[in-house]
């Protein structure tokens, strides 16, 4: 498709066409898989004109086939069909328009649609967004429930409904969305985006009444399943009857049967909880009651005790137990007493029948030379020496004679 242009030379606007043109000729036949979304079947034409749409990007386009190909399959394919084309894209030059000249087209069936569904599943469960350990618990009693549902629907009146009667104080926050056809995964996906974004909405309820395999599709959808597992608030799957499976109930934190049993699940019951509060305060009354009984009884058993009716008995017990201890003590004292004065008697006896001072009342006398020291033979004297003499009443002197 290069071209050489400038400012001063530009490409005029058919030229730029044909070249584009002739590079989408260029291309080769593919097969192409989407959803019906716009059907137009002139009477007479020799052309049917109709849109097919990926619901999963919201990315459409056109596509034409002459009347005999659709024809081959007009009993079973209608607007909201899922088909797998064979076409070849064109490029219209006149209007600038890409489209697609179809030369067959096959509906998909429902085998096949779960077939793709099973591979689809098995695919998001490697990547762990069906692990239960991702599952976010659901609040006791929510103060803010956000709906998606489809406008005026049997599930948008069965969750309000039940939900209502089992806690008349709940709120909600309702998007209505469309929940089959072309748009419902678009905005399916922008509802629960928006609520999650809420900070008061503390659980988000996906629900629909039941349907076909083609109805629930959108359900299945993979965008609409990460854009659930990428959620903060929890989410809960009430989608169809309770056979039903699509893939929304895999990733939500919880699966509810039928969009009345996700108002179950969601909302406890008043009157339970009136019951459940009742139960509660009568088994603490009880709890309570054979506290205090078994405190008065082990009260009056503490009570009964002689040592408590008669406190001054232990007392009078063991005063006797002193008294003769202290008798018996005393005893032990004077007999101790009695034997050291005896010995201190015998003792003094000793010392003084021992002491100079006995000996020297017996007539004894100690002489003693001037400086001091006792005389103890005539040796140690010198005649005309002066000595001391002690005796028991005093003492003298006396002179050694020769």
């Amino acid at each position: 498709m290069a071209a050489n242009s400038s400012p001063e030379s530009p490409l005029p606007v058919g030229e730029v066409s044909r070249l584009i043109g002739g590079w989408i000729d260029r291309l080769g036949a593919v097969w192409v898989e989407g959803q019906i979304t716009q059907l137009s079947r002139r009477p007479g034409a020799g052309v049917v004109f109709l849109t097919l749409r990926d619901p999963s990007y919201d990315i459409s386009v056109s596509v034409t086939c002459y009347r005999q190909v659709f024809d081959a399959v007009a009993d079973v394919v209608g607007e909201g069909a899922r088909v797998v084309v064979h076409a070849k894209p064109e490029w219209y030059a006149p209007r600038g328009q890409l489209s697609l000249r179809a030369a067959e087209i096959k509906p998909v069936g429902v085998g096949e649609l779960l077939a793709r569904l099973e591979q689809l599943k098995k695919a998001l469960a490697r990547e762990g967004l069906f692990a239960p350990e991702r599952k976010k618990p659901l609040p006791f009693l929510p103060r803010l429930i956000g709906l998606v549902c489809g406008r005026a629907s049997a599930a948008e009146r069965d969750v309000l409904e039940n939900a209502r009667h089992r806690w008349p104080a709940v709120r909600f926050e309702v998007r209505n969305v469309p929940v089959q056809g072309v748009h419902a995964v678009p905005q399916v996906v922008q509802a629960v985006k928006e609520l999650d974004a809420m900070d008061d909405v503390d659980v988000i309820v996906v629900a629909r009444g039941g349907g076909s395999v083609e109805d629930l599709l959108p359900f299945s959808d993979e965008q609409l399943v990460r854009a659930v597992a990428a959620c903060r608030t929890p989410v809960v799957s009430a989608i169809g009857h309770e056979p039903d499976n699509p893939l929304l109930d895999h990733v939500a934190d919880l699966r509810a049967s039928t969009p009345t049993d996700a108002a179950k699940k969601v909302v406890p019951d008043v009157g339970e909880e009136y019951e459940r509060v009742r139960q509660l305060r009568d088994r603490a009354r009880r709890c309570v009651a054979a506290y205090v009984d078994r405190e008065e009884r082990g009260l009056a058993h503490a009570l009964a005790r002689p040592s408590i009716q008669d406190p001054h008995r232990m007392l009078d017990e063991r005063s006797d137990q002193v008294a003769a201890l202290l008798e018996r003590a005393r005893r032990s004292l004077r007999h101790h007493l009695d034997r050291a004065d005896s010995e201190l008697t015998h003792t003094h006896a000793r010392v003084v029948a021992l002491s100079p001072a006995a000996t020297l009342k017996r007539g004894y006398a100690v002489l003693q030379r001037a400086d001091g020291h006792a005389v103890r033979g005539p040796g140690e004297v010198q005649p005309g020496e002066t000595l001391r003499a002690r005796v028991s009443e005093g003492d003298f002197s006396v002179r050694v004679d020769a």
